[in-house]
């Protein structure tokens, strides 16, 4: 199977993603979508996953690659790609597919529980119902028409959305790592304010053991996908 990757921040960690490609024999390709020409063919990689990034969704003036790379996710995903976008990823999605991303009234950053909704759907099989998750986001997402509502967290009323058997958008960070969450606290400290659900850096810190059973639960989706392709 082969693996691409669009990455828009150059200290964000993907490490989870390719350790898992690695042991299953899987190729990933890591690519930067702001640069023109990197992109590639629909026809050339089994998944799509698209990380997270700094930037909003809505902001194409400041971003003006993000307009290529919405059509691109839009093409992959209406031929049938299996594709998994997280946080900016997921929001991708969401308004390519007809959903609406606006800037949040309640900030959401540091680890904090996310719950499935009563619909199920096999690229989350084995989720838990509640678990807690890695959140850096100032902006949500409304659901596309047709996407199924998968997870939901306080603070965020659509925390994952289905689209299809093959199209998985989530709110929340599975993959991020402790190195990378460090970098975050360093380089966006600004952003840690004192608001409801914006955890302290040093709150933060005291919990960065739970990036192990994220990446546990990150495998179980990739696996799920995995097995959505035979």
């Amino acid at each position: 199977m082969k693996l691409v990757l669009l990455k828009h921040f150059s200290f964000d960690d993907e490490s989870a993603i390719a350790e898992w490609a690695r042991r299953k024999g899987h190729s990933v390709a890591t690519i930067d979508p702001s640069v023109e020409g990197t992109l590639p063919d629909i026809d050339s990689f089994d998944l799509l996953v698209i990380l997270g990034g700094p930037m909003s969704v809505y902001d194409e003036s400041g971003n003006p690659w993000l307009v290529r790379e919405k059509r691109f996710i839009r093409n992959a995903a209406i031929a049938g790609k299996s594709v998994l976008g997280i946080c900016l990823g997921g929001q991708l999605l969401a308004e390519v597919l007809g959903g609406r991303v606006y800037r949040s009234s309640r900030k959401e950053i540091g680890f904090h529980p996310v719950r499935r909704t009563h619909e199920r759907h096999p690229l989350l099989e084995g989720l838990p119902e509640e678990f807690h998750s890695y959140q850096w986001h100032g902006d949500a997402f409304e659901l596309p028409p047709g996407a199924v509502p998968l997870a939901t967290s306080e603070a965020c009323a659509n925390q994952a959305f289905a689209y299809g058997p093959y199209v998985l958008g989530v709110q929340f960070h599975l993959e991020t790592t402790p190195a990378c969450i460090g970098e975050m606290l360093t380089r966006w400290s600004d952003e840690l304010t004192d608001a409801p659900y914006v955890q302290s850096a040093d709150a933060i810190r005291e919990q960065l053991g739970r990036t192990a059973d994220s990446h546990a639960m990150l495998r179980g989706i990739l696996d799920n996908f995995e097995r959505s392709m035979r």
